[in-house]
């Protein structure tokens, strides 16, 4: 059997540039950490709303926005149904190191700022150190109805049963409860949720979303309303 590998932390990495996103995943995925890559910052936020990271790492400069609005849309998350943790640890990495632009990503509610080219054991005990600091409460569960969703413990309760989810249910679970009572195409959902470009032919969706039904209500399949040709929506009961 092989041996299991606990890991330390969940950290979104957000790099434009292919081979420096990979070599950095590479490494921190050998330092026992879970790297999610984004090349973008629609795939950053994607990461940190669905994706229930420890930490951000992201470039300034990026093809779509700059890394610093990344970082303002998630502190600014502060309302207690936010889709971000807005005290999530982040560092900045950008080739431009005077002292405006260190201050500027600061300001931006960046917790570190490092000027490329940096050591990756330089960024990784940086990171360490914002983890260490890092509050245990990262904001109270998401309650619609009787449901409760705690993203921190990953808890799930149906007033008072705790309700046992494999990952994907709870991450699509979470992705219907950001909005309840909309109507999330499974475009949308396959994107988020499953990272999928295209839906195509696939029923992973249709087969999480029955099985998800199905346990949080044994009886009426109450909570995940299957929005026939369209997708799914959360109601509270």
């Amino acid at each position: 059997m092989l041996p299991t590998i606990d890991r330390l932390a969940t950290i979104v990495v957000c790099e434009d540039d292919p081979a420096t996103r990979e070599l950095l995943c590479g490494n921190l995925e050998a330092d026992r950490y879970d790297p999610l890559a984004a090349g973008t910052a629609e795939e950053a936020l994607r990461h940190c709303r669905y994706g229930t990271p420890d930490a951000l790492i992201v470039d300034i400069v990026l093809p779509d926005a700059s890394g610093l609005d990344v970082i303002r849309e998630i502190r600014a998350a502060t309302d207690a149904a936010a889709p971000f943790d807005p005290e999530l640890p982040i560092v900045a990495l950008s080739g431009r190191g005077s002292d405006g632009d260190r201050v500027r990503g600061l300001r931006a509610g960046a917790d570190d700022y490092l000027v490329k080219p940096y050591f990756y054991d330089e960024l990784l005990e940086r990171v360490r150190k914002l983890l260490s600091r890092r509050s245990s409460h990262r904001g109270g569960p998401v309650r619609v109805g009787v449901l409760s969703i705690d993203p921190a413990t990953r808890e799930v309760r149906v007033g008072e049963r705790e309700v046992e989810l494999a990952n994907k249910e709870f991450e699509l679970l979470r992705a219907l409860a950001a909005e309840p009572e909309r109507v999330f195409t499974k475009e949308e959902l396959l994107r988020d949720v499953w990272g999928f470009e295209t839906a195509g032919r696939t029923r992973t969706l249709d087969s999480h979303a029955s099985r998800l039904r199905r346990k949080l209500d044994p009886d009426r399949g109450t909570y995940v309303v299957n929005c026939w040709g369209v997708g799914y929506r959360l109601v509270g009961g």
